[in-house]
This record gives C-alpha cells, sequence and structure tokens, in this order.
C-alpha cells in the first residue's frame, strides 16, 4: 500500500490502520508523485525539496510499523535541484528498505526521457535495492538497463496501461532472447470485459458511473490494434457493460468482414494474373 503526506506521526498513524485494515506486505512512500493535487498538500516529489521534512515523514513511518517500508522518488523537483543521492542515502538512513527511483524530475512530469544515468548513481551510492524506473516497455529495454547500472530491479508503470501484457512478455525476452507474440485482439477484448466485470461489482456508484470511469482504460486497451481510433471513439461515451459486448461483437464482425473482402480481391488477382499469362 502506498501512502503520502507531509507529517511523520500522521503517516506513521496511518500505516498502522492500513496494515490492520489490509494486512499489506509493505508500505511504500511516495515522495514521487508530481501532480499539483498531491504536491499543493506536501506530499509526494514536495517533499524532494525539503530534506528534512521528507526524512522525518520517512523515519516516522518506518518507526511506527513493523512490517519493511520502501520509497518511491524522482530525481529532483528541477533540473536544477537533482538531489537524488542525497535523498536516497536520508532514506536510507531513515531505515527505508528500498527505493524506487522514476528518472525524471517534477518539473518534467512524464516529458522528455528518463535519466538513468542518476539512477546508476543511486543504485551505486546506498547498500538497499534500488528499482530503476521510467521509459521501460519491453523486455529488451530491461535488459539494456540491467545491464547499464547495478538496480536490483526494474519497475513498469505507463507501458502497462495500454499493454498489460508487458510483464509477462519481459519475461519471456529476458529467459528466451526472443519477442513473444503479442496478445491478440481476442485477448485484448477478453481483458477489457474481465477487467470491466471486477470494477462494477466493487463500485458503490453504479454500473454507469463505473463504466464512464473505465472509458479511458478501454481507450488505452485499444492502442496499436487496427481499427483502434474507431473503437476509442465508441468508448468516449460507454455507459454500460452491454454496449461494451455490443461494440466489441461490431468491431469482430467488421474485421471478418474485412478480411473475407480482403481474400477475395487476392484470388481475384491471381486468376487476373494466370488468365493474363
Amino acid at each position: 500500500m502506498q501512502i503520502f503526506g507531509g507529517d511523520g506521526t500522521r503517516m506513521g498513524e496511518a500505516a498502522r490502520k492500513i496494515i490492520d485494515w489490509k494486512q499489506p506486505d509493505f508500505i511504500d512512500i511516495n515522495f514521487g508523485c508530481p501532480v499539483n493535487k498531491v504536491v499543493s498538500k506536501n506530499g509526494g516529489s514536495s517533499l524532494l525539496k525539503n530534506c528534512p521534512l521528507l526524512a522525518s515523514v520517512a523515519r516516522g513511518v518506518a518507526e511506527a510499523v513493523n512490517i519493511p517500508v520502501t520509497a518511491k522518488m524522482r530525481i529532483g523537483w528541477d533540473a536544477l535541484t537533482i538531489n537524488a543521492v542525497e535523498v536516497a542515502k536520508i532514506l536510507e538512513d531513515c531505515g527505508m528498505q528500498a527505493i524506487t527511483v522514476h528518472g525524471r524530475t517534477r518539473a518534467q512530469g512524464y516529458s522528455g526521457q528518463a535519466d538513468w544515468e542518476v539512477i546508476a548513481q543511486v543504485a551505486d551510492a546506498v547498500k538497499i535495492p534500488v528499482i530503476g524506473n521510467g521509459d521501460i516497455s519491453s523486455g529488451a529495454d530491461v535488459e539494456v538497463r540491467r545491464a547499464q547500472t547495478n538496480v536490483s530491479g526494474v519497475m513498469i508503470g505507463r507501458a502497462a496501461l495500454a499493454n498489460p501484457w508487458v510483464f509477462q512478455e519481459a519475461k519471456h525476452y529476458l529467459s528466451t532472447g526472443t519477442q513473444a507474440a503479442p496478445a491478440t485482439i481476442e485477448q485484448r477484448f477478453a481483458l477489457m470485459r474481465r477487467h470491466c466485470e471486477m470494477a462494477i461489482p466493487r463500485s458503490t456508484r453504479g454500473e454507469f458511473e463505473m463504466m464512464r470511469s473505465m472509458r479511458t482504460r478501454l481507450m488505452n486497451y485499444t492502442r496499436s490494434i487496427p481499427g483502434g481510433k474507431h473503437l476509442r471513439g465508441h468508448f468516449s461515451h460507454i455507459g454500460s457493460l452491454m454496449e461494451l459486448d455490443d461494440i466489441l461483437a461490431d468491431y469482430l464482425t467488421q474485421r471478418e468482414s474485412l478480411s473475407l473482402t480482403v481474400a477475395e480481391s487476392d484470388d481475384e488477382a491471381t486468376i487476373s494474373a494466370e488468365a493474363e499469362s
């Protein structure tokens, strides 16, 4: 479970309540989130500008619980204040059991390139495990970063929103050296429906509101498939599981018709060529 905030005592209390409530394997402290609604409340990456307060929060949580506490951070607030190594050492001294480092500053948001040189410096500077994060979307990316740095692990984030299979694809590449076949359209559609089926019963807002909140997720799942733009147009106003079934069924029907048309055209071209010869 991940928590954020700027008061070490209250964060420790929150961590204890979470342990009683959900029995997590570990507590992770968010020192990396760049969004305004978190930063404005003295949470996330805002604490990278205030190392004493950051230390107070980390130590407050670590001393309050009897399970491992980890932290996720960015490399700094902006390009002029990259202090990832300093922060990582502080977090290690405060009892963090592992650190995840996203290779961008808060000012970058999710733009530009992740700086893996800074991530490598952090991995060399502390004795606890360091997990690198940023611009990882394949097994080949993992292989390169593991070879270039001393990170103990790699975290995949945004790439999984469009391709949840990225983890098994990466494992396949690392074990075999070959790329796994991408998920089929049928597999993508099955996952879309399963995701919605699992989300709706857990919602207190009703099916329509839940499906509305799923629209962006469904759009992400259609990235890189033929006709994805057409699907995203339908998903932008979807409101029920029945609508999802109709949209997916219509897509598959049209795809079969298109495939048949292409095949017939190919046959006609072959016949025409044979006739001419």
